[in-house]
């Protein structure tokens, strides 16, 4: 079992910049981790996955070319830099890690999730 607690959540004015942190209770390197979010009244929505060596990465349609996700495989840590931000982006952001390599956008891909971050972006 592994647990994930996510943090760096908070209020940003639009166009400003948050780091968001995945942290695994234990070492999960040879494992799929993505990013989700779920704004109110709205389905979740895959926003980044990375695979488990970093080689792969797929980002979600609206967060193409603002968002970075990374992993320090010794930290057991997973990053979503959120850059030029914009009130859409506001969500709660779920990070999720799968039992194999799986990084890509389905949720039915990943077993573990973290219980979220809120991230507020006012215009």
């Amino acid at each position: 079992h592994v647990q994930l607690t996510e943090s760096g959540g908070g209020l940003v004015q639009a166009g400003g910049s948050l780091r968001l942190s995945c942290a695994a209770s234990r070492t999960f390197s040879n494992n799929g981790i993505g990013w989700f979010r779920q704004a109110p009244g709205k389905e979740r929505e895959f926003v980044a996955g990375i695979s488990w060596n970093g080689g792969s990465i797929t980002y979600g349609d609206s967060v193409k070319g603002r968002f970075t996700i990374s992993r320090d495989r010794v930290q057991n840590t997973v990053y979503l830099r959120m850059n030029s931000t914009q009130p859409e982006d506001t969500a709660v952001y779920y990070c999720a890690a799968s039992r194999t390599s799986f990084s890509g956008p389905s949720q039915s891909g990943y077993t573990y999730w973290g219980q979220g971050t809120q991230v507020t972006v006012s215009s």
